[in-house]
């Protein structure tokens, strides 16, 4: 690529949200960073990005999913087939664009195009938005011209420390000013102070129980305070005799469409503590209650971690997210304005809300360095 040639960016990541609003957030930063950007995403028949990234207004292509197996079984032999397929279906897109970097976002669809990419010799990027790393990036890293991440100290090669690319509605937001306007919006009283329970779109089944066990029984405590529970869609809470659960202080919500207002609304936010969810919190300053997912390999446990140990945050192992627990730590907190500040304020060494125009910048010198 020279200095007046147009540049052809081939982004790669899928299946959850997750890998697919980073992948649209470093899209979108490298459009405004270079107009003339020619950007060609690749994803999988079957992920959100089918949908997500044409609505976004940008080429999708996709390859075979190529799942790596964890244990000796039938598909483990099948995978140097599907691996091969997957890419020369990679080698295509890369051709077809005429890339001059290749930008990978973990998953299963990086492998096949960092292979590709390699054998084209065409520069990687890779971004890891987790703590602890996964497979498909633990291979890129070997190959890759620039390596970066959402939390430090993730282990990988020449890591570089630049955050979470987000979309520009959380990475601007300013939570005081936007405060009674997403109250309002979502159905809550302005003035009281507030917890939002979200366990994602899909709900978290532990946490929802814990939620509604203990809905009823907040307005005993005397506290003058509300909970918006995001349930998921299709979790709703109900009551004993099967209808929706309603109680004083309480409202529930299947799903909100934008986590800017749930940022801007919430003193206290309580959810999993997901790569994205964890990254947000730190950039817009909301004291959070995480509840790690317990299964996998422990990265939502490390991702909380460094919020945590900061005071920006508190953690709870899902087995001890009870109705009595939240009776009698949460709900305390949630009226402890100046601890929330103090909270608030720990996570401005730590949150990046320019994530998306960094990695712009690294894959623009990549690309500009390809021989």
């Amino acid at each position: 690529m020279t200095e007046s040639s147009s540049l052809s960016v081939v982004l790669a990541g899928g299946g959850t949200a997750g890998h697919i609003s980073p992948l649209l957030a470093i899209a979108r930063a490298l459009v405004e960073a270079r107009p003339d950007a020619r950007v060609v995403a690749v994803g999988t028949a079957a992920g959100m990005e089918t949908r997500l990234v044409p609505a976004a207004g940008f080429r999708l292509e996709t390859i075979e999913r190529v799942p790596m197996p964890r244990s000796l079984s039938v598909d483990l032999f099948k995978l140097p087939v599907r691996l091969v397929r997957a890419v020369r279906q990679a080698l295509r897109i890369i051709d077809g664009a005429a890339a001059d970097v290749v930008v990978g976002v973990g998953g299963y669809v990086s492998t096949p195009l960092y292979l590709a990419a390699w054998i084209r010799r065409v520069p990687v990027v890779i971004h890891e938005a987790n703590a602890r790393p996964g497979l498909a990036n633990r291979l890129g890293a070997r190959i890759a011209r620039t390596v970066a991440v959402a939390f430090r100290d993730t282990g990988l090669p020449g890591e570089q420390w630049v955050g979470m690319p987000m979309r520009p509605e959380i990475s601007t937001l300013d939570r005081a000013a936007a405060r009674r306007d997403a109250r309002t919006a979502l159905g809550l009283d302005p003035d009281l102070a507030t917890l939002i329970v979200t366990g994602g779109s899909s709900g978290a089944a532990s946490i929802n129980r814990a939620v509604a066990a203990a809905a009823p029984r907040i307005a005993d405590t005397g506290a003058q305070v509300q909970v918006l529970h995001i349930t998921g869609r299709g979790k709703q809470a109900r009551a004993a005799d099967g209808g929706l659960l309603a109680a004083t202080g309480y409202r529930q919500v299947e799903y909100v469409d934008g986590m800017e207002q749930v940022y801007a609304a919430a003193d206290l936010l309580l959810a999993r503590a997901g790569a994205a969810t964890v990254s947000e919190v730190a950039a817009v300053g909301v004291p959070a209650v995480f509840a790690p997912l317990p299964h996998g390999n422990g990265e939502q446990r490390r991702n909380a971690a460094e919020l945590v140990d900061a005071g920006a945050a508190i953690m709870v192992e899902d087995g001890q997210l009870t109705a009595d627990w939240l009776l009698a730590e949460v709900i305390p907190l949630l009226q402890d304005s100046g601890r929330l500040r103090k909270m608030s304020l720990a996570t401005v060494p730590l949150g990046v809300r320019d994530a998306d125009e960094r990695m712009a910048n690294l894959i623009i010198d990549a690309a500009g360095g390809r021989s």
